[in-house]
């Protein structure tokens, strides 16, 4: 993963996207994926539940239910390996690809991330 800084953008590119606050309400095995993930639902308040492929398994099972994340909602599906990937789980990539997820310190699903 390269860690070189992007182009710039314009505000009105970055703010376009929406993201949200979300609570992880379930995490499934993905054995068909070709990288290590889960299928992670996520629960967005009033946008509902959305699940996504996340290449997160460093995290445990245990250490996802319940958690709060940061998703972005409005990028379009995209089909992995058969599996409907609804939405981009956030957090920060390492330089050997290890992501650590964004967290929120309180929320409510379905909080706009301002």
């Amino acid at each position: 993963m390269s860690t070189a800084a992007k182009e710039q953008t314009t505000p009105e590119a970055f703010f376009s996207v929406d993201m949200r606050v979300g609570r992880v309400t379930d995490v499934r095995e993905f054995p068909e994926a070709r990288r290590p993930a889960w299928k992670v639902t996520v629960d967005f308040g009033d946008i509902g539940e959305l699940q996504t492929s996340a290449q997160i398994t460093n995290y445990t099972r245990e250490q996802l239910i319940g958690r709060l994340v940061v998703g972005a909602v409005n990028l379009g599906a995209k089909r992995i390996a058969g599996f409907r990937s609804e939405f981009l789980l956030l957090g920060g990539c390492t330089a050997d690809g290890t992501v650590h997820l964004l967290a929120p310190d309180a929320g409510t699903p379905g909080d706009p991330v301002a």
